[in-house]
């Protein structure tokens, strides 16, 4: 071989691997991300334990070798608990871990991505978002303000919440001081209730010093570990505010977007995980908190009155009726939400009503 052609060989060899380092490079690139929470470090089920905010950023780790890090902060160690949406929008920070109800004066329809009053239960809300087309119109009810969200977690059916005095008919609401979020909080108000936004951290020494009348939180293990017993002991239930309540990964678009596909995917796939895993966390823990409250700590647990219901169903279908001839958007996804349900509430009643009613045995 002459020297001439040996030369040439061994510049192309050069070349070619000058040319694949920048695609190892960028395959094998690494991101550190940080992620806040509406909620306090430390708090079951969403801070901690199977499914929770850090229990999502250690899966992201493992699952990407360790290609995205997430630093995970609770609420106030950052930011404020309830400022993660303005904080994930500027840039701040690239996520956050809270419930999108939350964010009812940035946009009424997020509100449809976490919980509606008598609205669809766990299996129905996961069918209306990865098979219905409510992933697509939550990205695009975010898309004006640089987001894009995924489930990672669902409470299940959440109890109504405590009362230091009995719940006899609508007229008992009136006047009350009550802790209450999102789209239930304005049906409420409608009956003439006094609603109060508090942070999880802050409703018991609310609700133990009569700052508040009455309280909702999530269901009996978590309400139990806020010591909420020893401020109410009517603990009154049916779901309708929050028949299942998702837990929302909020994530700023242009650090999405600079992530590779496959970390996207990553992302997206430990977010599923955490939305299923944590709703078992929640019924096997339920189960047994619920059994010692009403065993052992003396609460008085019932179901609201029907009267109480109905007018409660009223005023819901009266709030979500104002707020969808005031906004196109909101429209739009309340729009799909209804169609999915009704299609989901025909099939249930073959398949999860027959299940209640005749072959689970208390």
């Amino acid at each position: 071989m002459s020297s001439s052609r040996r030369a040439l060989l061994k510049g192309a060899s050069i070349a070619g691997v000058a040319l694949a380092v920048p695609a190892v490079t960028q395959a094998q690139q690494s991101f550190n991300w940080k992620m806040t929470s509406a909620y306090g470090k430390g708090a079951p089920f969403y801070m901690e334990g199977p499914g929770s905010a850090t229990d999502l950023a250690r899966r992201i780790e493992a699952m990407s070798g360790g290609r995205l890090k997430i630093q995970v902060y609770g609420a106030g160690e950052l930011i404020p608990a309830l400022e993660g949406f303005d904080a994930v929008r500027a840039g701040t920070v690239e996520m956050n871990h809270a419930n999108s109800y939350y964010w009812t004066g940035k946009t009424f329809a997020a509100q449809y991505f976490c919980a509606v009053p008598f609205g669809l239960n766990f299996q129905g809300i996961n069918g209306w978002l990865y098979d219905g087309g409510g992933q697509e119109l939550w990205n695009e009810v975010y898309a004006p303000f640089g987001m894009v969200a995924l489930p990672c977690g669902n409470t299940g059916v959440q109890m109504t919440g405590w009362f230091k005095k009995e719940i006899k008919s609508a007229d008992d609401l009136k006047g009350l001081k009550m802790r209450i979020p999102g789209l239930a909080g304005r049906v409420y108000a409608a009956l003439g209730v006094d609603v109060k936004l508090l942070p999880g951290g802050e409703i018991f020494p609310a609700l133990e010093r009569g700052v508040i009348d009455a309280a909702e939180f999530v269901g009996p293990f978590l309400d139990r570990k806020l010591g909420l017993q020893k401020a109410a002991k009517y603990y009154y239930t049916t779901g309708w505010h929050e028949s299942a309540t998702v837990s929302e990964l909020l994530i700023n678009k242009a650090a999405w977007d600079k992530l590779p596909k496959d970390l996207q995917a990553v992302v997206t796939n430990a977010s599923a995980a955490c939305n299923v895993i944590s709703e078992a966390w929640c019924q096997r823990n339920n189960a047994e908190a619920m059994d010692d409250l009403v065993r052992n700590q003396g609460v008085i647990a019932r179901p609201l009155p029907d009267d109480v219901v109905r007018k409660l169903r009223e005023a819901t279908a009266q709030v979500l009726a104002e707020a969808v001839a005031k906004d196109a958007m909101t429209k739009k996804v309340h729009d799909s939400y209804m169609a999915y349900q009704k299609k989901y509430a025909a099939w249930a009643r073959y398949s999860e009503g027959p299940y209640l009613d005749k072959i689970l045995d208390v």
